[in-house]
């Protein structure tokens, strides 16, 4: 084999879903870093498109009022994953869609099926086209965005551990409180009739709590390069 052929590296499209508090993002974007692959960050997405309606006043209790003004903001993502972008209308949102007013909302516009339409649409498109591949990381990436994905990864935590380091990130936040605020969005995101949180049949479980961060990255960019490996 000549030298150049032996460097080829075939793209390869990563899903990894899970609740909040799993490790997801940290993971998603250190597995992308290491191994050259682009990276998606779909919640940021749903966030950014609940941002918006709050923003311009959308009843976000209003089903119907979400639907007809899914299609209008425009929603671009940045896939690098030492430094993720997203933008609405031109405008930087990576600070605003984190506040405690869109994580209060997004699962209730998250559940609209015209906003999912959308925003499913523009993740396809995305993964398609990084060409060396892509780690995509949201809620039912496996199952429905991108269901021939050719990893599919799903990383669970105890509600414990997951409000541990969810509050931790929120700065001391009450673990008590964040536990419930989690269970409640889990419930909910499970709930939903379009696209609900699941774990896909032929995904591989990682149960990340009694992990540190740098052993569930490790595990899973094992697990990318033996599909790597055999493609």
């Amino acid at each position: 084999m000549e030298n150049g052929a032996a460097q080829t590296v075939p793209p390869v499209i990563v899903a990894i879903d899970g609740p909040s508090g799993t490790g997801k993002s940290s993971t998603s974007k250190a597995v992308a870093a290491q191994l050259g692959l682009s990276y998606l960050d779909t919640g940021a997405q749903y966030r950014a498109i609940t941002w918006w309606m709050v923003t311009n006043g959308v009843d976000v209790d209003d089903p119907a009022a979400i639907a007809a003004a899914a299609g209008k903001p425009q929603i671009v993502s940045g896939t690098d994953p030492e430094k993720p972008t997203i933008t609405v209308d031109g405008f930087d949102v990576s600070a605003p869609i984190r506040t405690q007013e869109v994580t209060s909302q997004v699962s209730a516009v998250s559940a609209v099926p015209e906003v999912r339409a959308r925003i499913t649409e523009l993740q396809r498109s995305i993964a398609i086209g990084a060409e060396n591949g892509i780690v995509v990381e949201g809620r039912d990436i496996g199952t429905t965005v991108l269901p021939d994905a050719d990893l599919k990864i799903f990383l669970t935590a105890s509600p414990e551990a997951r409000a541990a380091r969810r509050s931790g990130e929120l700065k001391g936040a009450d673990v008590h409180s964040t536990r419930e605020a989690l269970l409640k969005r889990d419930a909910a995101d499970s709930s939903r009739k379009t696209s609900p949180l699941a774990k896909a049949g032929d995904a591989v479980e990682v149960d990340t709590t009694e992990l540190t961060l740098a052993q569930v990255i490790e595990c899973v960019v094992t697990l990318v390069e033996e599909k790597r490996a055999g493609k």
